[in-house]
Order: structure tokens, then sequence, then C-alpha cells
């Protein structure tokens, strides 16, 4: 009952037969089926298997061709199902395209398994105390309170983007972990692009080459996300990874013969450089634009039901969760738009961070580019999936599509850094022609998303900061490292998002590992305000 907000339409309890101690939960969102789209899932041809997902999957119906399936719902993830009758886990996890966490029970085999996107993009966590009781969830605030468990203290961690678990289960209901398998590297094109939609792309690293693919790739990206029977929005804050996502999404929309408009989403203080340069956007690509305003209070306010939503205490997270979770409450309150596209994951493919400029060299940016990518579970992608989720909406996030990532982590390194001072060089070039944007968002630099939210004259982070100083004791912090000795904090500001964690998730720290922090940069805040780079582009 604490992930309701996560699926607002309908709610179901399941105990699994002959098994004493085996109960599914599930709060529905209904974006595909809305008749037949309860779970647990079960079905007619396979009575032994329980099924509980998250996710959509992007290609159930090439599947469905290629192995001739016979599906009893129109819901995406029955082909979960059907791969694992055919070829097992292993199979099952590497040719779903798209983004899932689920558990599937199988009584016949006594078999339980787990398993979760490659980039983690739909949440799970879990939790096995010594004594086999297993416990999973969405989020790990339905799994911290646990009362039946002999551990005092029962581990929770977050389950691992692209992996499987395969359990054993006892008819007690107890289970033993056999083995936990990495399904999926995403360097390696994915298993399932054999059956995808666009079919082999012309190879070699000639520029005009390499554009064409991204912009096939991307657009594909994009064109497959936009299976849904509830209403399609777009976050847009101006800068290029949300206006590309957005103009691609407008184009294919008309070409689709969708009929309603797309309704683009901005948030901002007044004023800020964010709202004016979205606005600009959505201009150009014609959408139905609704501005987000708040004033520094709305946004302190919101700090500890963010923090508490997010059940992270690091730094930059929570600082850009906050114009993210009120965009989503007020898509959530005044529009009917319910699936949301975004676009996350792009500076960490794409290299758009602006400490990449100092990269010692192509190949360090490059292992800089996958260390980002393999721990965006932990930060943007949480982010991204928490704030809209606490609202009841579905993310999609057309950057993280296996085949785009693959395909351009597989780009020679020299080709992906930052060029003539411009990070994303090879993206923009990419759209150059193109037309969907104007020139000067298409070449607009990187603003981080907490600072270009706030107004020109003072920055959000600033006006935060001073606030926070004064709730904030010197002494406190001075004494920080004793009293959390695990990622002590050393700014007043990281002290108070710790200490509104520890309120609610007592000794959980360890889910965080390490603070996000620039590389090749003697940096102490997140920041990019705070960056040499940032600042001679702004004093000009």
């Amino acid at each position: 009952m604490k992930i309701a907000h996560r699926g607002p339409d309908a709610f179901r309890f399941e105990n699994v037969n002959g098994f004493t101690n085996c109960c599914f939960g599930f709060h529905r969102l209904a974006v595909v089926d809305q008749l037949y789209g309860m779970q647990p899932i079960r079905v007619k041809k396979f009575p032994y298997l329980w099924l509980c997902y998250n996710g959509e999957i992007y290609n159930f119906k090439q599947l469905q061709k290629q192995f001739g399936f016979e599906y009893q719902t129109l819901v995406d993830g029955e082909v979960i199902l059907h791969l694992y009758n055919r070829g097992g886990i292993e199979q099952t996890a590497s040719m779903l395209d798209g983004v899932f966490a689920f558990i599937l029970l199988d009584t016949a085999n006594r078999k339980v398994f787990l398993a979760r996107d490659t980039y983690g993009v739909r949440p799970l966590f879990k939790v096995l105390t010594d004594d086999g009781f297993l416990g999973v969830c969405s989020e790990a605030k339905g799994l911290i309170n646990l009362k039946h468990s002999t551990s005092l203290f029962p581990k929770v961690e977050p389950f691992l983007p692209g992996h499987y678990e395969v359990l054993d289960l006892k008819p007690s209901g107890k289970v033993a972990s056999v083995e936990v398998v990495k399904f999926h590297s995403y360097k390696d094109e994915p298993l399932h692009a054999a059956c995808d939609t666009v079919e082999n792309l012309p190879s070699g690293f000639d520029l005009e080459t390499v554009k064409s693919n991204i912009r096939v790739l991307f657009e594909n990206a994009v064109r497959k996300r936009l299976m849904a029977h509830r209403r399609i929005g777009c976050l847009l804050s101006g800068g290029l990874d949300s206006s590309l996502v957005a103009a691609v999404l407008l184009k294919l929309m008309k070409e689709m013969n969708i009929k309603y408009p797309l309704q683009t989403f901005a948030i901002g203080m007044e004023n800020s450089p964010d709202l004016l340069a979205a606005r600009k956007v959505a201009a150009h690509i014609g959408s139905e634009h609704h501005e987000v305003i708040f004033n520094s209070e709305e946004g302190i306010q919101a700090v500890e039901e963010v923090i508490f939503c997010l059940e992270t205490y690091d730094i930059t997270t929570v600082r850009a969760s906050i114009g993210m979770y009120l965009v989503s409450k007020y898509i959530r309150k005044k529009t009917d738009s319910v699936v949301i596209f975004s676009g996350e994951g792009s500076d960490e493919l794409t290299q758009g961070y602006i400490y990449f400029h100092k990269a010692p060299s192509p190949e360090e940016a490059a292992e800089e580019s996958e260390r980002l990518l393999k721990e965006l579970y932990l930060f943007d992608v949480l982010r991204a999936d928490r704030t809209t989720a606490a609202h009841g909406l579905e993310l999609r996030v057309p950057f993280l599509d296996h085949r785009f990532t693959s395909y351009y982590l597989s780009l020679p390194a020299e080709l992906r850094i930052p060029k003539n001072g411009i990070e994303k060089y090879l993206l923009r070039q990419s759209f150059e022609d193109s037309n969907l944007l104007p020139k000067e968002i298409l070449w607009r630099p990187k603003e981080a998303f907490s600072d270009g939210i706030a107004s020109v004259k003072k920055s959000w982070f600033s006006i935060l900061q001073d606030y926070i100083d004064q709730q904030v004791d010197d002494l406190l912090l001075e004494k920080a490292a004793e009293k959390y000795p695990f990622n002590p904090p050393r700014t007043k500001e990281s002290y108070y998002y710790r200490q509104i964690f520890e309120k609610h998730y007592p000794g959980r720290s360890n889910w965080l590992p390490h603070y996000w922090m620039p590389r090749w940069v003697k940096a102490t805040d997140p920041s990019a305000r705070t960056l040499k780079h940032y600042k001679s582009a702004t004093q000009e």
C-alpha cells in the first residue's frame, strides 16, 4: 500500500494456491489494454505461471510474429510468459526490447525469477532474509518495515539493472537464491535487434553514414515508444535533449495521425532561461505548451516530500528533482496526459556534462560515459522515475533505447567527445539539416536542470542554499563525519538532505554508494554553475 501512487487506476491482492506464504499485490496504471491488464498476469495456456511486472515491452508484436505466439490479452507483458515457456529466463530477459522490472513465479518447477531492464529505467527493490523470506517492491519504502522477519534489520537493496536472478521456491513459501546473471551489457547490440523494425544499418564510420544512422535509430526509439491507449505528453526544458525528443515526437504523432495536440510542459521560476528556451521550441514545433511557474517558497516546501519519494540524499538528484516533481504534480492535476516523454540518458550517453571538456583523452571520456550509464539507476533515471510515478505518470526515455545506445557506444571514441568547445557535438551535428529545431536551440550549451529553472538574477540553487544556511548550524556540519561516517555531508545543503533522508529511512544510507560529482575538475559541489567553463560563458 506504500506505493499506491504508482498505480492509481486499480488495485489487486492475490494469494497463490498451494503455497502458504505466497502473495502478489499490484497497483495498476492502465496504459495498454484497459480491459485485461490486471495483474498478476495469468493465461489459460500456462496455469502454473504468475507474472507481476512494471514496464513497457515495445517489441511484443514483432516477437509474436517471429515465434507465432498466441496472445490472450492485449497486454504487452504477456509476451514474457510465452518467451519463458519457449526458451527459459535467459532468452526471455534478452529478447525484451523495452523497460521492465518483473517477478515471474513458476509453480510447476518451483522457481521464482526476478529481472530488470538494462538501464534500470523501471525500479525494483528486494529483501531476502536469512531465513528465506523474499519481498520485492517497485520502491524501497514498501520493504523497510516488514515485521515478520528473523533478522532485525533485513537488507533492502536495489536489484541490479541488466540482471536476472533465479530462486528455488520451497512449499513453505521460503526461497533460496540459485544464481544472479548479467544478461545484457549496454555496449553489445541487444539480442532482440534481430527482429527490430529497423533492418541492418549501413556500417562504416564516415560522418554522413554515422549521422544518418543516429537520426534513423533515434527516430525509431521515439516511434516504438508511442505505444499507448492514454494521452502522450512531453517534458520540455528548452535544452537540446528534451527539445529533440519533443520535436521528433510531434513529427511522428502527425505522421501517425494521432488526433490530439502534443502537450509540452516546462517549469521554472519567472523568466528563467529554461522557460524562455522552451517557449521558443514549443512555438517552432507547434505544441500545446504549458508553463509551470514556481516560487522559492514552493520549491523549499517540497524538499522533504521529494526526498521521501526519491529514497536518496544525493545532492544533485534532490536539487533537480524538485522541478520535475512540481511539474509532474501539475500534469496530474491539470491535464489528461499520462505517458510522459523525457530526455534522460542523453548527457551520459553523448557526453553532455560540462566536465567532459576536461577529459584527458577520448578513451577516458568514453569510459566515463559508460560509468555514468551504468550508474544511471542511482541518479537521473531514479529521479525521473520517482518524481513522475509519485503522481501516477508513466515515463518514456527514448535516449536509453537499447539499439540507439549500443550503436552510439560502438562509435570511435574521438567522434563522441566535445568539439570546438561544444559538448554533444556529434548529436547536434546529426540533426543540423533536419529543421527539427531552431539553430540557437540545437546549439544551446548545457544548463543544469536545477540551475536552468532559476531566474537569471538569483539561481534557484543559491536561494535554496540561503534557506538551508539558516537551518543547519555550523557546529552540526563540523561533526557531520561522526554522525554520518558513510558518505559524510561536506556542505550544509547535503547535511540538510541527509537529515531528512535518515528521518524516513534510518540506517539505509548505503542505498547511495557515493555522491554524483563531476570528474577531472576539483569540485566540491556537483552544480555545473560552479565550474570555470560555465562562469566564463556567463561573464561574456
